[in-house]
């Protein structure tokens, strides 16, 4: 009875506090002729700060729990916020903030001092940023010690000029958790989203391009990458140190390094992702250096599934103790060279009699299961002579080289550990999808090397000709 009274005498209490800060709140109007530093100071927790069109001029910083915001009215001219080259431009210190409708430009470029479009390093909750534009030479957003936040529908330009190391990222996130960054547009920033010692967010629909990395995890937990899209980057997703991570549905296209990297993942399912054009630029082309759809090193427990790797020098890259892996359901289009495995231990990658598809399979379906009859082993030496000699690829249907490949099998002490797949797919679980994407006009991101895109419709085609 006692802790009954105690509750209904808390509930009173938090009620009466939430309706007297409701009741107090007010809008506070402001105009560029105004002091907006000293309106900031003088509110109260729980206010409106609006701001009219017009340019604020400064390094504004807010301590109160505040929205500040503008209309988003097309046809009014829009509010900006100028730092004029230096520091950040607004410097959040408390919880419940609220920036939204703003412009944000030319704050500083010292990433030492972290200088930021939005920064807050306080151990804040419940900040909200949303349908802001973003553009200046260091950071964008940078929220650290934070939790239950919200980034959502922002753009956010660095400055194509500086070299990409000397840019800010997009969006930085440290010892974060319970996230929601959505809807993002990053573009010409060193990274557009990285992420470090962060735990339990979400990554959902954001496009990044132009820039180094995409998506960059560091030492984070129980994170979701979803739904994400990343073009003309060096890597679209560099996933570093991390574990059970869900990384779905997310789109890498024109990447000169990697689709996806990574680096001692661990309990992570990596599925239904696209991944294409994975191409080295010629004049960056270094012995070593390819392309690479799935780069996997050091990495294991983690699941590999319904992918697509189409048109990447590589298809997928396992090294260094990668094992233990799943990897089944995957389509393999049109890669020059499908699997590269440094091991010294067999894997076989099928899960439950189901395999992957392989655009370059020559076996046969006699029962008409699609499945393959014939037990499909990437890195026999048919492959490296075609990856040495690829005009070999006029014999690949030829009886010399079926014959060659069943002495292989029959000789197997001969060759080296490697992967097999003894469940091949004969069609692609993605034929549809990507012959409706043959068909439609391309996006804004599909324009990759020329060569590459070349073979487009020869993928297509290796996806139906079973």
């Amino acid at each position: 009875m006692k802790n009954s009274l105690n509750l209904i005498v808390l509930y009173i209490y938090l009620t009466t506090c939430f309706l007297s800060v409701s009741l107090q709140a007010k809008t506070i109007e402001v105009s560029p002729q105004d002091n907006l530093q000293q309106q900031l100071d003088s509110s109260a927790d729980g206010d409106v700060v609006f701001l009219a069109a017009g340019e604020y001029i400064g390094n504004f910083v807010i301590e109160r729990q505040i929205t500040l915001t503008a209309t988003k009215a097309k046809d009014i001219a829009p509010v900006v916020i100028n730092a004029q080259g230096k520091g950040h431009a607004l410097l959040l210190k408390n919880s419940n903030i609220t920036i939204e409708n703003l412009t944000i430009i030319n704050w500083g470029r010292d990433l030492t001092d972290q200088d930021s479009g939005i920064y807050s390093d306080q151990k804040a909750s419940h900040i909200v940023i949303k349908n802001n534009q973003l553009q200046g030479d260091g950071f964008g957003i940078w929220l650290q010690k934070a939790e239950r936040i919200k980034v959502l529908n922002n753009t956010i330009e660095g400055n194509a000029a500086l070299r990409s190391v000397d840019r800010g990222n997009g969006i930085q996130l440290s010892i974060v958790k319970h996230a929601e960054i959505r809807g993002n547009t990053i573009f010409h920033t060193r990274d557009g989203l990285y992420i470090i010692s962060s735990q339990e967010n979400t990554i959902d629909n954001n496009t990044m391009h132009t820039l180094r990395y995409g998506v960059h995890y560091m030492y984070s937990h129980n994170n979701k990458v979803i739904n994400n899209t990343a073009y003309n980057t060096r890597a679209s997703y560099a996933l570093m140190s991390s574990r059970d991570l869900l990384v779905a549905g997310n789109r890498s296209e024109n990447s000169e390094d990697y689709g996806f990297l990574m680096n001692f993942i661990t309990s992570s399912e990596i599925k239904n992702n696209i991944i294409k054009n994975v191409w080295t630029k010629p004049e960056n082309k270094v012995l070593g250096r390819d392309g690479k759809g799935l780069f996997v090193y050091n990495s294991a427990y983690n699941t590999i599934s319904g992918n697509v790797i189409d048109t990447a020098e590589i298809g997928i890259h396992l090294t260094a103790g990668s094992e233990n892996t799943k990897v089944f359901g995957n389509s393999f289009i049109n890669n020059r060279t499908q699997v590269k495995y440094v091991s010294n231990k067999k894997q076989e990658w099928s899960v439950d009699g189901k395999g992957n598809y392989w655009s370059n399979y020559l076996g046969w379906d006699m029962n008409n299961d699609n499945i393959g009859d014939v037990i499909f082993e990437p890195n026999d030496g048919i492959d490296n002579l075609v990856w040495q000699y690829p005009e070999m690829k006029m014999l690949m249907d030829s009886p010399a080289v079926l014959i060659l490949r069943w002495v292989q099998r029959q000789f197997p002490v001969l060759k080296s550990p490697g992967v097999k797949d003894s469940f091949p797919l004969m069609v692609s679980p993605h034929a549809s999808d990507l012959l409706i994407q043959s068909t439609q006009s391309r996006s804004p991101f599909s324009a990759a090397k020329t060569a590459t895109n070349a073979n487009d419709s020869n993928a297509v085609s290796a996806i139906v000709r079973h």
